[in-house]
């Protein structure tokens, strides 16, 4: 949203019928590092804001992780209340390949990771300017297997769907 002509971009994205979400302001710090509201306003709801009509009917918002990493780093207290009041879906993660860290390998881990589960949310941040050259020959792999594509978040990585908590957040809410 910062780049020049990133709302084009999005609108864009919005037109093909696509669907995207909050993924917070900053990018550099997660409710659960730096509680309160102040970082809720900055991190969530400002991004919010400006996505506005183009985020779509379901407010979706995924958390910075930091690496991937699942824990209380991710939330806050006050991030859970606003999540839920707001009446935010939240997706969370079962598969990172770390792709920022091995530009030409995270496409096997992937694979491997599609093998290994029911079913998979994957997260590919796109940090190394080399490892989405792989992405054609990773989507051609996986429709090659035959595995489902779908835009349907599995419930287990939702600890809340349109406001209300479906899951089990203790372990991913910093506590203070």
């Amino acid at each position: 949203m910062h780049q020049p002509g990133g709302r084009g971009v999005l609108e864009d994205v919005a037109a093909a019928g696509h669907a995207f979400g909050n993924h917070s302001m900053t990018h550099t710090t997660s409710p659960g590092e730096s509680p309160g509201w102040e970082t809720v306003q900055r991190e969530i709801s400002d991004m919010q804001q400006l996505l506005g009509s183009l985020a779509g009917d379901e407010k979706l918002f995924r958390p910075f992780g930091g690496g991937g990493h699942l824990g209380p780093h991710l939330f806050s207290e006050e991030a859970v209340e606003h999540l839920t009041a707001e009446q935010y879906t939240v997706a969370l993660w079962n598969s990172v390949p770390r792709d920022w860290e091995d530009p030409d390998g995270w496409c096997e881990r992937a694979l491997l990771d599609i093998q290994r589960r029911p079913w998979m949310l994957l997260v590919l941040p796109d940090v190394a300017a080399d490892a989405m050259k792989h992405l054609p020959t990773f989507l051609d792999r996986v429709l090659e297997s035959q595995v489902e594509i779908t835009p349907d978040l599995p419930a287990d990585c939702v600890p809340i769907r349109r406001g209300r908590i479906t899951g089990d957040l203790d372990p991913l809410v910093a506590h203070g």
